[in-house]
């Protein structure tokens, strides 16, 4: 069996997709001396919650996704963020490849939620490995599978994914709305002759006293 080892050596928003797309830098290590024809690799990609600390305004944007702090004990759990398939070329004892993983800035998805509320530092993921694997081993051509086991942390920094959502989103964020909700805040505008989006939501909030005037 091929001995792999995996690590995330830098991570980058890559300016050129026509989604937001962040990259990842997968290091793959062979120890065994084999040459590996090739990887269908398979990656599930976690976020660990509880291996940073959180400021006060930090815990006040997280109310909704985890509850009060005092129960963060309880409520802080590793959260699934997204998933990837990624084909590995031929190499012999290391390499480094890319690994895109598609993002959203979709409020309704508790990983957007969790980034959008952190100001700065780093973003713990753990990246849990599985697939097939391609190798010549003396005897020929040999199909492995990745061994469950395999996986590797990487500490992701919030300024990398801010600067991936500011790539696409320059100073805005993104929220879904049903389409009756929509339409009424579109009357709403209308009638009260409100010139952008941002000044409809500003008038609704004054009035239901969350904001004073400007």
């Amino acid at each position: 069996m091929s001995d792999l080892t995996f690590a995330v050596a830098d991570a980058r928003a890559e300016p050129y997709a026509a989604a937001p797309t962040l990259m990842l830098r997968l290091a793959i290590n062979e120890g065994g001396g084999e040459a590996i024809q090739a990887i269908a690799l398979r990656t599930q990609i976690m976020i660990e919650p509880r291996r940073r600390h959180y400021t006060t305004a930090e815990e006040e944007r997280l109310l909704e996704l985890f509850g009060e702090p005092q129960r963060w004990g309880d409520t802080l759990q590793t959260l699934l963020w997204t998933h990837s398939s990624l084909i590995v070329p031929s190499f012999r004892e290391r390499i480094e490849v890319d690994m895109p993983l598609a993002c959203t800035y979709d409020f309704e998805v508790a990983s957007s939620k969790f980034f959008h509320a952190l100001e700065d530092g780093e973003i713990p993921l753990l990246l849990l490995f599985s697939g097939t694997v391609f190798a010549h081993g003396p005897s020929g051509l040999r199909v492995d599978q990745v061994p469950w086991h395999k996986e590797a942390a990487y500490r992701l920094p919030v300024s990398v994914w801010r600067a991936l959502m500011d790539q696409y989103f320059p100073g805005s964020a993104w929220i879904r709305m049903r389409n009756e909700t929509f339409d009424a805040l579109h009357s709403f505008r209308g009638r009260n002759a409100l010139p952008t989006w941002d000044q409809t939501i500003e008038e609704l909030l004054q009035r239901a006293g969350e904001r004073k005037p400007a």
